[in-house]
């Protein structure tokens, strides 16, 4: 071996050593987000069965005057039985929670371009170039952007 850069072949190097070093790295760099930011949020089903879990606490730990007693009672029973309604629900389909709150998520971005892009044409249109929001239309009216008369009669 000549060059100083060659190493003799090492028959005794495990095969996947690359898989285990990458292995390591992701369970320490886990291990790391976990300390610094906590534990990861759960599925859809487990956020949703301690969204369930609050609520109930925070209604019986209510306090109510003597008059309210029969309305707290109500409301436990409700919480009681929604619950009891979601619980087979959510260990039956768990994974239609992680779909619906996907497409939740979803239809929040699409909302927001939407609404982004007629906030873009708005602006643009108030500061068209005769300098009183917008282009004026045939009968002198408001045309497409910016104040727009509105004849009522």
């Amino acid at each position: 071996m000549s060059d100083a850069t060659e190493r003799p072949v090492d028959d005794r190097a495990e095969p996947d050593a690359w898989e285990k070093a990458c292995a390591e790295d992701l369970a320490a760099e886990k291990e790391r987000r976990r300390r610094q930011y906590g534990p990861p949020p759960g599925s859809a089903a487990e956020e949703l069965r301690k969204l369930v879990d609050a609520v109930a606490d925070k209604v019986s730990g209510i306090e109510l005057p003597l008059a309210g007693l029969a309305a707290q009672g109500a409301v436990r029973q409700l919480i009681t039985q929604a619950k009891n309604a979601v619980e087979p629900v959510i260990e039956r389909n768990p994974e239609v929670f992680d779909h619906l709150a996907a497409a939740g998520s979803e239809l929040l971005a699409a909302y927001r371009s939407a609404v982004e892009n007629q906030e873009r044409r708005w602006t643009r249109g108030a500061g068209g170039a005769s300098g009183e929001g917008g282009s004026k239309g045939e009968d002198g009216t408001g045309g497409t952007g910016g104040t727009e008369r509105i004849d009522l009669d």
